[in-house]
């Protein structure tokens, strides 16, 4: 679990497609007076970009950090288009004594999206983005969260029609994230809020059960709308 506010932007110093397991390892050095890796352990959940990924190999000094990615990774995530000197949001897994800032964010993407328009606003920034999977569009609404590259972020702006959504970035935001230093037609991972995933299947199960599930919720609904159409007198 993570919470979306990235600690770290690492750099990508070595992308293995055939390493030594017959997979794709990737190796993200940090600065010299970096800390996040000052508790880690072998299997730690580390998100890149918000993929939760486990560490494999650990070097305090200079830090760095290797994790193994598997192939239907690669297919879902934008890790691929990663290469030598790429920069990466890095956020550890949350402890139970950590505050939550964000929101709740799996590492589990849902999409890619590509950024089809950037519009400056004073020091601020408007970003738009096009998801590749329109379903999660049903996911994304107004003043909601979503997690894009492991940042979490709330939505300013929804077209369901068109399919797109947008966040703002403020300057501090800028400097903190790799997500700004990307330009029209890049990609960026995309994990909607898994509460709204839950709350989906909750309605659905009353929505497709039996008839007496669902009967007193429709009961109670029509009584008050009589109910306020009379004046809110009953009969």
């Amino acid at each position: 679990m993570f919470t979306g506010l990235v600690e770290e932007i690492g750099e990508v110093s070595e992308l293995n497609s055939q390493d030594a397991t017959g997979g794709t390892s990737l190796t993200i050095s940090l600065p010299a007076s970096s800390t996040l890796l000052s508790d880690a352990q072998l299997g730690d959940s580390i998100a890149i970009n918000g993929v939760c990924l486990t560490a494999t190999s650990i070097t305090p000094s200079p830090p760095s950090f290797t994790v193994g990615i598997a192939p239907e990774t690669l297919r879902l995530t934008n890790l691929g288009a990663l290469a030598k000197g790429s920069k990466a949001n890095l956020e550890r897994a949350v402890r139970a004594d950590t505050r939550m800032g964000g929101h709740f964010v799996q590492g589990h993407v849902d999409s890619v999206a590509t950024i089809s328009k950037i519009t400056p606003d004073g020091n601020a920034l408007t970003l738009r983005f096009s998801p590749k999977n329109k379903d999660v569009m049903r996911y994304v609404v107004f003043k909601g969260f979503i997690a894009l590259d492991g940042t979490s972020l709330t939505i300013t702006k929804v077209d369901d029609v068109e399919g797109w959504w947008e966040v703002m970035l403020i300057s501090y935001t800028q400097e903190k994230v790799v997500l700004a230093q990307k330009k029209e037609g890049d990609s960026v991972n995309v994990e909607v809020d898994v509460l709204a995933k839950y709350a989906e299947k909750s309605m659905a199960g009353y929505l497709s059960g039996d008839e007496g599930a669902l009967k007193p919720i429709v009961e109670k609904m029509v009584q008050n709308i009589i109910t306020q159409a009379m004046g809110g007198h009953s009969a």
